[in-house]
């Protein structure tokens, strides 16, 4: 993923609520979200380059997404894929801290990440990018980017304040709305970009919430929702280079009671 926005514990209504944009290189081959053969309880998509996943859900209640760390300096060829992370732990059955902990242990075997991963409302975040320890999530209203959480760059603070009016009031979950948010292709003044490393057209084009070019763009938007009775929404809707929405899935979920 390369934008995500959590309500985690937030909403009476819908107390874990994902909306996410990944972005990626259009030649990298991947399979859009749905049940895996072999692990039907598992809903992600598949990266079929490298392996592992960047977001997911299981109908137990696990869930984890990844963003990368923009920071092209310091990319090496040699480390381990970064999307095991995810799919290992959606996989497994440590305790999202457990996990954090193990994965903050080996972090350098990766190039930068950011990675969230949960049980229901027991949420945990754990980068490579400093020194901290592993982070419990409080509840509250989360965005990611390229960089550590909640940092507040234009386009993160954007979809920040968009779906937080977005987030509904009572039972009814509208799913158009939050999409229109993600497909957001407006960008920042020059002046208001950050500095990651990359030159300044390529900052620009990384700048909005939805990307479009030939080459690299946003390929999916994600929205995960659960109600406090156990039930939910994975809703995936994937794009052409063109930024054309191609195929759109939504896959019930039937999480066990909390």
């Amino acid at each position: 993923m390369c934008i995500a926005y959590l309500s985690l514990g937030a909403n009476p209504h819908w107390p874990v609520f994902i909306a996410a944009n990944r972005d990626e290189f259009h030649k990298r081959a991947a399979l859009p979200a749905a049940p895996w053969p072999e692990h039907p309880s598992l809903i992600a998509g598949r990266d079929l380059s490298a392996g592992g996943t960047w977001l997911g859900m299981t109908h137990a209640g696990r869930w984890a997404l990844l963003t990368n760390f923009r920071d092209p300096g310091a990319h090496r060829e040699d480390r381990t894929s970064r999307g095991h992370l995810v799919s290992d732990y959606l996989l497994g059955n440590a305790a999202p801290h457990e996990y954090a902990k193990k994965v903050h242990a080996q972090s350098d075997q990766y190039n930068g990440f950011n990675l969230l991963v949960g049980d229901g409302l027991n949420a945990w975040y754990v980068g490579n990018h400093s020194a901290d320890p592993p982070l419990r999530l409080a509840p509250g209203r989360y965005a990611l980017s390229n960089h550590a959480l909640d940092t507040p760059w234009p386009k993160v603070e954007r979809l920040r304040e968009q779906l937080d009016l977005l987030m509904p009031v009572g039972d009814e979950l509208v799913l158009e709305p939050v999409y229109a948010a993600l497909r957001d292709t407006s960008r920042p003044d020059d002046d208001a970009l950050p500095n990651t490393g990359v030159p300044l057209d390529t900052e620009k084009l990384l700048s909005s919430i939805f990307i479009v070019s030939p080459n690299y763009g946003t390929r999916c938007s994600t929205i995960i929702a659960r109600d406090p009775a156990g039930r939910g929404i994975f809703s995936e809707t994937t794009y052409d280079p063109q930024g054309q929405a191609v195929e759109r899935h939504d896959w019930p979920l039937n999480f066990s009671a909390p």
